[in-house]
């Protein structure tokens, strides 16, 4: 969504207009729960988790600055519910880690023939919270490093890291499939028993 029809959304949710908040809904949702989920890991807090995301933006559109960036605002909000949701029921946050290093978009190449949700759980939370929002959100690392607030270097590294996890993952699975195949399998999705 454009920042100018988002902006013309808020406007409507303001004035108490349900489509504002329709619009912005079916374009966000599943961003806002792939990022809840990532923090969670859970199907079921996230989607309540997210469907509170929403009640927070009819509540509060009104502290929406006009200008910014909508979708690092959105994904604020989230995070910052989703910290709250964990804290709240004593979880343990997401574990931290102090890279360095540059990342490189090449997110497509690697996935391949995987399935989004398939090689998303591949990764640790940190790498797929950054994963998410470079290849879900189409953010730039800077941007990244603001929501998230972490060092621009470690957001490139954990992205780096994402991407060596799944090329890695992506090689063993083709691999697997090979053996299948070789061994007899008409369907390659079928196990082989060894």
């Amino acid at each position: 969504m454009e920042e100018i029809t988002f902006e013309a959304c808020i406007r409507q949710i303001q004035k108490g207009e349900k489509e504002g908040l329709k619009q912005i809904y079916q374009a966000y949702v599943g961003l806002i729960y792939s990022v809840v989920y990532d923090m969670t890991g859970q199907r079921e807090d996230a989607q309540d988790i997210t469907m509170d995301v929403f009640i927070r933006l009819w509540e509060r559109a009104d502290t929406y600055r006009f200008g910014g960036k909508h979708k690092a605002w959105l994904i604020t909000i989230a995070r910052n519910m989703t910290i709250d949701f964990l804290r709240k029921h004593k979880r343990e946050l997401p574990v931290e880690e102090v890279p360095e290093g540059e990342g490189e978009d090449m997110s497509l190449e690697v996935v391949g023939n995987l399935s989004f949700r398939e090689a998303m759980e591949q990764l640790k939370p940190g790498e797929r919270e950054v994963m998410d929002l470079k290849i879900l959100g189409g953010f730039t690392f800077q941007e990244i490093s603001k929501v998230l607030k972490k060092p621009m270097g470690t957001v490139t590294w954990l992205y780096r890291q994402g991407l060596n996890r799944l090329r890695r993952y992506h090689g063993g699975q083709e691999n697997k499939d090979k053996a299948k195949t070789a061994k007899g399998c008409q369907n390659p999705e079928e196990e082989v028993q060894e």
